[in-house]
């Protein structure tokens, strides 16, 4: 059984803390808490007792809890430190290295591992000092648990939110398994966004994506240790943290830094939608409108997935079947049909997939399947990547052969 010290900080994220710790031991683990003094005017230390079974501690002072472990004694006890919710003043603390508290003091005197999930209004975390903060603590070897996307206390939307608590205790988890160090300096290649196909020097055919789903993912794999470049059409989000970025237009544009990109890749994640068409022809100057009706002849745009699967020594390879209907149908088709190792389907439509903030998928493989239910997509990505770790380390294990995936529906 491994030991977790959770420390909660003052923010109103603090009402999930009892909940992490109901996941974390639902995991195996044993949860001791440690708030502090502002964490105190969001949850009791009753609750955080009756659901880790040990006192809490809250202070340094605390002659009686001294005497029982000494706040040394804690720090060697715990195998982990997480820290849900962290607000922007238990960053800065933190990056200057201050033990003005028993939290603080708790993470400089432990030589384990440190988590934070950082919990505050969005604005807050955009500032650049927080910013600073977080670089900061990530050049020390601290890892941070990302905040999600979506209505926030304060009323705004934004990023700031504390990721749901199974996601947290998840996370915690994959650190303590076997495979926790799989991805560890791993090369992702990630494709993301629509592209665009011309029709003249204004107009251009192109679809809903925002890119969310993909720079999310590139954003997981990040946390998770791996080497990331985002292939990115149009999109106006900003780009992920410590991700290499390359900007394209056309699918034609994308076919030729996917294929400039792939040396020395290990997983290949193909999350952009691609046009399906392009026009065969495209006009100099603006097409005038004089005509009742205009006709474009289009041509096929290259199947990039299928041209990366095709070659004798390619990565692991995870696609995208974004469907209207028949969804698992389309999607297993698709799976065989490019011979991938993984592909993860989605519905889409009106406040479905596309340029939406929540996605629910259904992933399928040779021989399995998995649901997921419908939540933010930072969130999703997160739990996509543990599942794409997995798999990409049984097929690393038993050498599987894309060729084998039809197997899937054989019986």
């Amino acid at each position: 059984m491994k030991n977790i010290l959770l420390g909660v900080t003052g923010s109103i994220a603090a009402y999930k803390s009892p909940e992490i710790v109901r996941n974390l031991r639902s995991e195996g683990f044993s949860v001791r808490v440690v708030l502090s003094e502002s964490a105190k005017e969001f949850v009791t230390e009753t609750t955080l007792q009756a659901v880790s079974s040990y006192p809490v501690r809250s202070s340094l002072w605390d002659a009686e809890a001294e005497a029982a472990m000494s706040h040394i004694e804690l720090a060697r006890w715990a195998d982990c430190i997480l820290i849900a919710p962290a607000t922007a003043n238990f960053l800065s603390q933190l990056s200057y290295g201050s033990a003005n508290d028993l939290l603080t003091t708790l993470c400089l005197a432990t030589r384990s591992k440190i988590f934070v999930s950082p919990a505050m209004n969005s604005v807050m975390w955009e500032n650049k000092a927080v910013q600073e903060n977080k670089a900061t603590l990530v050049s020390r070897g601290i890892n941070i648990i990302e905040p999600d996307y979506g209505d926030q206390a304060c009323g705004e939307v934004g990023v700031g939110r504390m990721p749901n608590p199974d996601v947290i205790a998840g996370i915690i988890k994959e650190n303590f398994s076997e495979n926790s160090s799989l991805l560890q300096g791993k090369r992702v290649l990630i494709t993301a966004g629509p592209t665009r196909e011309p029709i003249d020097p204004i107009r251009f055919i192109s679809n809903r994506s925002s890119g969310k789903m993909g720079y999310a993912l590139a954003s997981a794999f990040n946390a998770a240790g791996c080497n990331v470049k985002i292939i990115s059409g149009p999109s106006s989000l900003p780009f992920p943290d410590a991700c290499d970025v390359v900007k394209i237009e056309t699918a034609q544009e994308m076919y030729h830094e996917v294929h400039e990109s792939l040396k020395g890749i290990d997983i290949f994640v193909s999350a952009a939608a691609v046009s399906d068409y392009s026009c065969e022809k495209v006009d100099e100057h603006k097409i005038k409108k004089n005509d009742e009706k205009m006709s474009l002849r289009l041509i096929k745009s290259p199947d990039i997935l299928s041209s990366v699967t095709s070659l004798r020594s390619h990565p692991f390879c995870v696609g995208f079947a974004a469907e209207t209907d028949n969804i698992e149908v389309y999607a297993k088709e698709k799976l065989i049909k490019k011979a991938l190792d993984m592909i993860i389907a989605n519905k889409v439509g009106s406040n479905l997939g596309f340029d939406s903030d929540e996605n629910s998928v259904l992933v399928l493989w040779n021989g399995g399947s998995k649901r997921y239910k419908k939540q933010l997509k930072i969130s999703l990505a997160k739990q996509l990547v543990q599942l794409i770790s997995k798999r990409y380390m049984t097929n690393s294990e038993i050498n599987k052969k894309p060729s084998n995936v039809s197997s899937i529906y054989q019986s």
